[in-house]
């Protein structure tokens, strides 16, 4: 067995074989929920009434999918570049970390000064912690794999130590949590009374603009190029480790907004609970979404629906809210497969 390249994969081979990866994702759910002794239409029914059912159900899901965005995003746009960030969930976390320690009164300015300046400082954090493994890999051929994979557990830890120490709130009861923000660095809500906040509006210009420089600048040229074939686009000229750079600053930056926007915007401090592995989760968007900005915000979207409908579902039928992760798990396995037979045939012999 070898797989072949196809010169011009058809429209239906294009359109056919996400369909039927969709469709043996559903199958597969269907079993499993038949398993747990539960009708398979009813479960889905649950979950799609849970994710977006309501105005309450779908600005939740909108809330959920915030963070998934920004970290879709960052795995989208270094995948692009075969720069393979899998450390987005530290990068989160150092934005996170800069947005408490200027937020929480270390800087005093009115709103309209201190949410962009813990944006852009969020976003240069995420930047920085990426900026290390880029250069290991352009200057030593370093597998940023390892080097970003660990630094998930370094930042962990290094959190985990300021929140018993330095950073601990005196007010929390011996709960390892910052001290609050100010009010002036809370990002407001989209909907009065409701969780959804001004992050899922920056998430969604971060979409437009990351979108943009992939597909109108030289530099977004160069970093598909580079992904393409980096031996190719060195003989072009063009300069394959500035590009990576470049590439790691934009990568990490977004997840860097992803933990501003999840302090900033829901928690309102810093806790070694902020992410349920956001990071991690950003992959399987970035993959669901072919590395497309703007399908990051579709695919972050329907992830982010299926967990909070999974939650719904699960009071409702007794089914394990466990199905969302096995759902997830199975549709990027089989779009990966899908999108590798879309421009491959598999042929004996």
């Amino acid at each position: 067995m070898r797989l072949e390249p196809i010169a011009a994969p058809t429209p239906a081979r294009l359109l056919g074989l996400p369909l039927a990866a969709l469709a043996l994702t559903l199958a597969i759910g269907a079993a499993l929920a038949a398993l747990a002794g539960a009708n398979p239409l009813a479960v889905f029914g649950l979950i799609l009434k849970g994710a977006a059912g309501s105005r309450f159900a779908l600005l939740e899901t909108l809330n959920r999918a915030t963070p998934l965005i920004f970290t879709g995003l960052a795995v989208a746009v270094a995948f692009r570049a075969r720069l393979w960030n899998i450390g987005a969930e530290a990068q989160l976390y150092a934005g996170a970390l800069t947005t408490v320690l200027l937020g929480t009164g270390a800087v005093a300015a009115p709103a309209p000064l201190l949410l962009p300046l813990l944006a852009l400082t969020a976003f240069a954090a995420g930047a920085v912690l990426l900026l290390g493994p880029a250069f290991l890999k352009v200057r030593f051929g370093v597998d940023e794999v390892v080097t970003t994979l660990l630094l998930n557990f370094i930042m962990l830890l290094f959190v985990s130590m300021l929140l018993e120490g330095p950073l601990k709130d005196p007010l929390s009861l011996g709960w390892p949590q910052s001290p609050a923000l100010v009010p002036d660095a809370r990002l407001p809500r989209l909907v009065s009374g409701l969780r959804l906040h001004w992050g899922f509006a920056l998430a969604l210009a971060a979409a437009l603009v990351t979108w943009a420089i992939m597909a109108r600048t030289t530099l977004g040229f160069e970093m598909r190029a580079v992904g393409e074939n980096p031996a190719a686009a060195a003989f072009a000229g063009m300069p394959v480790p500035r590009v990576l750079l470049r590439t790691a600053i934009l990568s990490g930056g977004l997840a860097g907004l992803a933990g501003f926007s999840e302090v900033a915007g829901l928690k309102g401090n810093l806790t070694l609970d902020l992410s349920p592995g956001f990071g991690y989760t950003g992959i399987i968007v970035a993959m669901l979404a072919m590395l497309h900005p703007l399908g990051v915000v579709v695919a972050g979207v329907f992830v982010a629906g299926v967990f909070v409908g999974a939650d719904s579902m699960s009071r409702a039928a007794g089914v394990p809210s466990y199905i969302a992760d096995i759902l997830v798990a199975t549709a990027l396995l089989t779009m990966v497969a899908a999108l590798k037979l879309t421009r491959f045939r598999i042929r004996s012999g």
